[in-house]
């Protein structure tokens, strides 16, 4: 069969997410297990070449992976004509250059969301890829979970009927430095290096609410810092300037109304870090990134509220797990998956950048609500290309 190999610039896969997700997981593994068979036979593979500023974690990174090239030199990097697609992992705030270097350079490209820090500099991204005529796409990885992978095919037999409501729940406990290393970044604390959970997690919302049950409408929301101070990989204390939590709710087209809590000062009582709980006339559905449980109408039970009396029913035990039915592979490497077959077929990838751009103008929308104390509605939302 025919085979293609792509080699791929990627940048920023010295940090957590570039790194397991993308190369590790996602790349690596496909290397590993022979490339990617499309559906007409030809067989796709890959070749990374990593670019960072560290040459000691970027030498590392490569002899410990069997990887033939690094470099600190995006732009000779991008000067290679046999590299055709970029991908960037990078802090936020140094994203949206190297981008529109890349696209200049006539790159595809593939990015962390999210793609910018501002809408303007989101929708520059957006022009530059259409008028390059390169093929762009943003991670949209939570639809590719398990858990809302079962709940979309919910969702597509109607066993909901009208859905009425989402309720979300997101985060841990993410330490403050002093008593035990943070798990997460110092960066994302900080509002100057394109910290911030607003900025981080509603560009998720974003695509997982339109995709899964309709456009967001209007927003009220409120983001708080409640860890004013931490300490960075150093040890050294700073002042966490970013939020750190954010509370929202959110109207969706068809008059749904979907609550999301989002805080990385929360100790977890749930079975998984997010979980989504969707309910509608016909049935309801909990679902987290690998599982989902779900309680049709007819096996609905009658609570009655006595707060005279403990209550002894086990509320769940009444709901029932949702088969696998498939095997699912890892969120990041399917959505590379489509990506690479979509350049390899010149066709545009379905989350391209201007759904880049859509998460970006929620996040806006949900900081001028919590700046104003108000709800904010969207409108249309379009995106000019």
């Amino acid at each position: 069969m025919p085979e293609t190999t792509y080699r791929i610039l990627m940048n920023g896969v010295t940090g957590r997410m570039g790194y397991r997700q993308h190369l590790v997981r996602s790349i690596l593994a496909i290397r590993d297990d022979g490339g990617v068979v499309l559906p007409g036979g030809d067989r796709i593979q890959v070749e990374p070449v990593l670019i960072g500023r560290n040459e000691e974690k970027l030498a590392r990174l490569a002899k410990e992976h069997g990887i033939a090239e690094w470099t600190t030199d995006l732009t000779q990097a991008l000067a290679d004509p046999t590299a055709p697609i970029y991908f960037d992992a990078q802090v936020t705030s140094e994203r949206k250059d190297a981008i529109l270097a890349a696209i200049a350079a006539g790159k595809h490209v593939f990015t962390e969301k999210p793609t910018a820090e501002s809408v303007p500099d989101g929708q520059e991204l957006v022009d530059a890829a259409e008028a390059a005529g390169i093929i762009h796409g943003v991670v949209h990885d939570k639809l590719y979970l398990p858990g809302l992978a079962k709940l979309k095919r919910l969702i597509d037999s109607g066993f909901f009927g009208r859905i009425l409501s989402v309720r979300g729940e997101f985060g841990y406990w993410v330490f403050e430095g002093d008593y035990l290393p943070a798990q997460r970044p110092s960066w994302n604390y900080r509002a100057e290096d394109g910290g911030g959970m607003v900025l981080d997690m509603f560009c998720h919302w974003n695509y997982v609410l339109e995709n899964l049950f309709g456009r967001v409408e209007a927003v009220t929301a409120k983001a708080v810092t409640h860890i004013p101070e931490r300490w960075d990989e150093q040890g050294r204390p700073y002042s966490a300037t970013a939020d750190d939590a954010a509370y929202a709710i959110f109207e969706l087209e068809g008059d749904v109304i979907a609550q999301v809590n989002s805080s990385w000062a929360v100790r977890v009582e749930r079975k998984e870090l997010v979980e989504f709980q969707v309910d509608g006339t016909h049935g309801s559905a909990v679902a987290g990134l690998f599982d989902c449980r779900v309680q049709p109408r007819v096996r609905t039970p009658m609570p009655v509220w006595n707060p005279d009396l403990p209550t002894t029913e086990d509320f769940r035990s009444q709901w029932d797990a949702v088969p696998d039915n498939t095997d699912f592979a890892n969120g990041f490497r399917a959505q590379w998956e489509q990506f690479l077959a979509d350049v390899h077929a010149g066709r545009p990838h379905r989350f391209d950048f201007s759904a880049g751009v859509r998460g970006l103008q929620l996040v806006d929308a949900g900081y001028a609500s919590s700046r104003e104390g108000r709800r904010i509605e969207l409108g249309a939302r379009e995106v000019t290309a």
